[in-house]
């Protein structure tokens, strides 16, 4: 159980624990920034016109070509 949880996902794709954890956290601060500037585009629809599709883009741009068939638990 401890293995499932902790170690085999980010041995999956090549990072130790602390590696795949900062790099989720830095995933995590992006997707944060860009639901912000979405909440400033809902309130004035003229600013922050683009950030949340050009968030979308660029991360998965970066992300997918990591994936691994590996199921969601």
């Amino acid at each position: 159980m401890f293995a499932r949880l902790f170690i085999d996902h980010p041995r999956a794709v090549n990072e130790s624990y602390f590696e795949h954890m900062a790099a989720s956290l830095g995933v995590a601060s992006r997707l944060a920034a860009a639901a912000a500037k979405c909440v400033v585009h809902a309130i004035v629809p003229g600013l922050c016109t683009t950030a949340g599709s050009d968030a979308i883009l660029k991360l998965h741009a970066e992300v997918a070509p990591r994936r691994f068939d590996q199921p969601t638990f």
